[in-house]
């Protein structure tokens, strides 16, 4: 078997300090990694994906673009491919994460953007070409009738093209974000559209997290190639749990008590935590967050200096501008709220953007509530950790637009991401709550949130596929 997906298990830094040429291999974690290891090595599967930095493309050449030294890998066969940079920056940024993750999670500026001109198809042919290395790769690495797992909105023409060069394979594609509804996928060009939906149907299998989102996929199959256009591929539905074992093992490790004691420093005795961890990305509405967490405070004046804000804020995606403008913001509205609000014993609000995984879990361990306000998410993983990992069990403060909506959503305080005033009220109404029944949802929160971890997952849908085989 196979899995493809943009980056991969393992990245590559040069390491000065080690000498000219020195390479540094970091592996990764995810459910991915977690559940491509569960199949065990007498599997012999290969993951392909795809060289991000200088370090990734030199450790690409020392191996001559074959299969990765598996002492770097933690053991796992992994063929890295060395796209041309320039290719790859119009595929990943120019398409993957200002077009299409824009449309999935419907965050366009409708009067400005998009606008679909010469540059839009330049960087699409880079998509096409990108997508095509993949295909090509996947091909000569598969064995016959092999099973191929295509991960995510980076490969969605990958099972067209992949099915044209070995029609012996079965493949599958998994989408990890929300997918749109007909009508905001139609801001795409048509051309555009047709080949998106061809290039999955390529797929003998397409999975989603939620039943959401594979209607919404099915819905636009529907609207744009007509009735019948998913005759031969199968829809599943995977909801990605949290890894309880993992998770509760690691937020008890000496790191995580130190960032704790540093944390509990910065709050100050005897006060209540609202906790958000979160890259700095557009849909998981940071800013919003903070003014509702400002409402609170101005609403109910005895949360002052009885409550803190701890925000983690981890930028994401750098490179593009909106996101510098987005990160900027959650730090200027945090700034205006300990500046309005602060005083000389107590900070409301505790920003962190600098990324420390160890000090995340000691958050998770400190919440007495989670904020998780997503305006979209295909999931949102944090939302299912953080009650695995709090220490005396947290109330949640959930979006209806996460795709954890629909397994957490009945011991949850849902809310709807664009209401400032509801979140204000709802984190009160979190705040408030008794004790005994806080751990009591927090329990039920943390079963729902482990009912399918990282590798049971991945073996489900490789289960499923394999069984559309023998059918």
């Amino acid at each position: 078997m196979l899995v493809a997906s943009n980056r991969g298990p393992v990245s590559y830094t040069v390491d000065e300090d080690e000498g000219a040429g020195s390479l540094r291999a970091r592996r990764g974690g995810g459910g991915l990694v977690s559940g491509l290891s569960a199949i065990g090595s007498d599997a012999h599967a290969v993951w392909v994906c795809a060289a991000l930095g200088d370090g990734d493309r030199e450790a690409v050449r020392r191996a001559d673009g074959g299969l990765l030294p598996e002492g770097d890998t933690g053991g796992q066969r992994v063929r890295m491919l060395d796209i041309d940079a320039a290719v790859h920056a119009d595929a990943y940024n120019g398409i993957a994460n200002s077009v299409l993750w824009f449309v999935h999670h419907m965050l366009y500026q409708t009067p400005l953007e998009p606008v679909f001109d010469a540059e839009f198809r330049r960087q699409w042919a880079s998509y096409e070409a990108y997508n095509r290395a993949f295909a090509e790769a996947l091909a000569e690495e598969a064995a016959e009738g092999a099973a191929v797992l295509v991960q995510d909105y980076h490969l969605c023409l990958v099972p067209g093209m992949l099915r044209a060069l070995r029609p012996d394979l079965r493949i599958g594609h998994f989408s990890h974000t929300p997918w749109a509804p007909p009508e905001y996928f139609g801001l795409l060009p048509d051309d555009i559209r047709e080949q998106l939906m061809t290039g999955m149907l390529g797929a003998d299998r397409v999975a989603f997290l939620t039943r959401r989102w594979a209607d919404a996929f099915t819905a636009c199959c529907a609207a744009v190639l007509g009735p019948g256009s998913l005759a031969g591929t199968a829809i599943g539905v995977h909801g990605l749990g949290a890894d309880g074992d993992f998770l509760r093992a690691r937020s008890h490790e000496p790191d995580v008590e130190e960032r704790m004691a540093a944390l509990r420093a910065e709050i100050g005795e005897g006060r209540r935590t609202v906790v958000r961890v979160d890259r700095t990305e557009l849909s998981k509405n940071i800013v919003r967050g903070l003014l509702a967490y400002r409402q609170l405070l101005q609403d109910r004046p005895e949360w002052r200096e009885r409550v803190v804000h701890v925000a983690f804020a981890y930028p994401s995606r750098q490179d593009l501008a909106v996101y510098r403008d987005y990160t900027a913001a959650v730090q200027r509205v945090a700034e205006e709220i300990n500046s309005r609000y602060g005083t000389a014993g107590w900070t409301p609000v505790v920003l962190h953007v600098k990324d420390d995984f160890a000090r995340s879990l000691a958050a998770y361990r400190l919440a007495d509530v989670a904020l998780v306000n997503p305006i979209r998410d295909g999931m949102n993983l944090v939302a299912k950790e953080i009650p695995v990992v709090s220490d005396q069990g947290c109330a949640l403060v959930l979006s209806r637009e996460a795709g954890a909506y629909e397994e957490l959503r009945a011991d949850a305080f849902v809310v709807n991401p664009y209401d400032v005033l509801e979140t204000a009220r709802a984190l009160h109404e979190a705040l408030s709550m008794p004790d005994g029944e806080r751990a009591e949802r927090s329990k039920r929160l943390a079963a729902a949130a482990t009912a399918l971890p990282p590798a049971q997952w991945f073996l489900e849908q490789l289960r499923a596929l394999r069984e559309l085989q023998s059918s």
